[in-house]
């Protein structure tokens, strides 16, 4: 089994990335709960009953911090599932004109934007994942993807 967590700002390409490389993964995403209150411990629930069903997850959010990612990996962890990473490249100037041209139910308000890049903390793989790995979008309709070298991060 495989638990993937997916890193970085609103609108730098996860929920995208989500849909075109993991479409069999069960998707868990706050984003997807509505107005349900409670959010996390309903994530948490949602990513348990996967794995204990023996599913594959993917938590489609923007998991900035280590604490975010820890209560994920937790999980993961007691369900023995292989814990892999994805950091999105977050340079907040492109991440908010992608954010602009969305529609307008799904524009995050620039304060949340900020809110999030303040927080968003680099994973890494002393977090207990088993695989890190680095995206980016290389043009409006495409994603690369590279092995995880923190050198290429930090140069955001």
């Amino acid at each position: 089994m495989e638990l993937v967590v997916l890193c970085g700002l609103q609108a730098s390409g996860k929920s995208t990335f989500r849909r075109a490389y993991f479409p069999n993964h069960e998707a868990v995403s706050k984003d997807l709960m509505g107005h349900a209150k409670r959010k996390e411990a309903s994530q948490r629930r949602l990513i348990m009953a996967a794995l204990q069903a023996g599913r594959d997850v993917i938590v489609d959010n923007t998991n900035p911090t280590v604490e975010d990612r820890s209560a994920i990996i937790d999980i993961g962890r007691a369900h023995e599932a292989r814990m892999v990473g994805y950091y999105f490249e977050s340079v907040l100037a492109d991440c908010a004109a992608r954010n602009a041209d969305r529609e307008t139910s799904q524009v995050v308000p620039e304060v949340g934007l900020l809110a999030t890049r303040s927080r968003l903390r680099v994973p890494t793989l002393d977090e207990g994942f088993d695989e890190l790995w680095y995206v980016r979008i290389v043009d409006p309709a495409g994603l690369e993807v590279e092995p995880w070298n923190i050198e290429t991060v930090a140069n955001e």
